[in-house]
């Protein structure tokens, strides 16, 4: 079972590729890497613990209000998320703005929480939190540096607002002449490099299926 939580998560029925859940955040924060590394672990963190409380009251809570429960989980776990950035991160807390408490609205959290947690044990159900949240952590995080790249010709830029001041050092410059391509930075630009992880994705899938359909036909031509 662990196994099939995994790969949902980061690949099966990835929250970004799949579903396309979530993609108001997405697209909107995703113009550097920090910036969709930090919104990705915020999502990530509620993930996990909101799977973890839901799976832990599942058996206290009546059919009838347990959406709302499960809401007022979320917000609660938002909540806690969002001072602890304005404490510990406050220059990136600015940058994500709106986007920190509008995790509470995100519709992958209340769907794990509702489709799986309310229905499996807790290690399960934070597995499952954990794994999802990484695999959208790892789509925001490449959308954010594919744009950052071809937008700004840079790569891991800001990143102090994470990691102190120190981290300053950890910017790659890739062509200091580099004037940038303002559309990969521009909301445009993000649909563009989704669609373009979509296509990648869909497209390695299918030629793993074929390899597979082949091997399935070499097998059955092979004499017993």
């Amino acid at each position: 079972m662990n196994k099939e939580i995994t790969q949902n998560g980061l690949w099966t029925n990835n929250v970004a590729l799949v579903q396309l859940l979530g993609l108001c955040p997405l697209l909107a924060v995703t113009s550097t890497t920090i910036n969709g590394v930090g919104l990705g672990l915020a999502t990530m963190v509620t993930l996990i613990l909101s799977n973890t409380l839901v799976s832990l009251i599942r058996g206290f809570v009546r059919n009838e209000v347990r959406l709302p429960v499960f809401v007022l989980i979320i917000a609660c776990v938002v909540t806690v998320i969002e001072l602890l950035m304005q404490a510990f991160f406050y220059d990136l807390f600015l940058v994500l703005g709106i986007f920190i408490p509008l995790i509470v609205t995100n519709c992958a959290i209340i769907g794990r929480a509702e489709g799986f947690a309310s229905r499996n044990p807790v290690g399960a159900s934070a597995l499952d939190g954990f794994m999802m949240g990484l695999g959208f952590l790892a789509v925001l995080a490449l959308l954010g540096a594919m744009r950052e790249v071809i937008g700004s010709g840079t790569l891991l830029a800001n990143a102090d607002l994470m990691f102190g001041e120190s981290a300053k050092a950890f910017t790659i410059t890739f062509n200091k002449d580099y004037s940038g391509f303002l559309l990969a930075i521009l909301p445009p630009g993000a649909f563009f490099g989704l669609a373009i992880l979509i296509a990648v994705k869909n497209a390695l899938e299918l030629k793993a299926k074929g390899k597979a359909a082949v091997v399935g036909v070499s097998l059955k031509a092979e004499p017993a």
